[in-house]
């Protein structure tokens, strides 16, 4: 009796960003963070990516005394990355997503905060630093545990900032919120360290504008589906999906997805109009009778 064979279906892009960013305990930052851009062509490898980050990694520990302390190793690093490799922000084209790509700023060594502070936390933990990312109003930070404290560092520039240094920038940000006299919050609030899922989500977003700004609706779609994946609680990124869905044409997906964000958003201000988008989608995708 012939033996039949059952082939298994090949994990799409999608599927692999899934299960990466299924459970917390287990979210693997710098690997997810690397699987963001598996839809652009040709994709990247993520385990190269992986492997070359080692690698800076494994260069530096060798400099590295067994009992260096971790100032020592904390300058050590600072002197690594910001000089010898030459990672910086990447002032002359800020918005390029290329930026938020972890393939690309390693080949070029240009990025924004979070994708470069991304970088140097990977390379940190593998050296024995404690070091947490910071979701910063305006501009991603990283923090990095002292024994006697916290060193706080601007990843786009390389400088250490001080608690006044910090209070200045946050300023704007307080005056734009209220957040003054009585309504005043400590700085150290706005120092709490971010979860992994909260880091792909302000990475994500950052592309999302992007690609909303350029129109890029292909990609946008992309970005919204991980976006679904990794928040699937927020009922706003499916209603965003749905909305990126309608201008590609992709009218019945669009449509479930607005719905969807109207079921799981009895209050919002936009559910009405929303069910009435979704409407028009579906009758605009109807087949015709001939």
């Amino acid at each position: 009796m012939p033996s039949s064979s059952f082939r298994t279906p090949t994990p799409t892009a999608l599927d692999y960003f899934a299960a990466l960013v299924a459970d917390d305990a287990s979210l693997p930052l710098t690997e997810a963070c690397a699987a963001i851009a598996l839809d652009e062509q040709p994709a990247p490898d993520v385990q190269a990516v992986l492997a070359e980050l080692d690698g800076l990694a494994d260069r530096l520990k060798r400099r590295l005394p067994a009992d260096a302390a971790p100032l020592q190793r904390l300058r050590a690093l600072g002197r690594y990355f910001f000089q010898e490799l030459g990672f910086a922000g990447n002032l002359n084209d800020y918005h390029a997503r290329g930026n938020s790509y972890l393939h690309e700023v390693l080949r070029t060594r240009r990025g924004i905060p979070i994708s470069l502070a991304v970088v140097y936390m990977e390379l940190a933990g593998q050296i024995g630093l404690a070091a947490r990312g910071i979701a910063f109003p305006g501009h991603f930070l990283i923090k990095v545990k002292m024994p006697r404290g916290e060193v706080v560092i601007d990843p786009f520039s390389g400088q250490s900032l001080s608690r006044e240094e910090l209070d200045e920038r946050l300023q704007p940000y307080k005056r734009r919120q209220g957040l003054q006299g009585d309504f005043d919050m400590p700085l150290g609030l706005f120092l709490q360290a971010a979860s992994a899922r909260d880091i792909l989500a302000r990475m994500l977003r950052n592309l999302k504008e992007v690609h909303r700004a350029a129109e890029d609706w292909p990609r946008l779609v992309g970005v919204q589906q991980r976006l679904v994946l990794l928040l699937p609680r927020d009922a706003e990124e499916r209603r965003d999906l749905g909305l990126a869905r309608a201008e590609l044409g992709l009218y019945a997906e669009a449509a479930e997805d607005l719905e969807a964000y109207a079921k799981h958003s009895p209050q919002a201000a936009d559910r009405h109009a929303m069910l009435e988008r979704a409407g028009e989608l579906r009758r605009v995708g109807r087949p015709r009778l001939h």
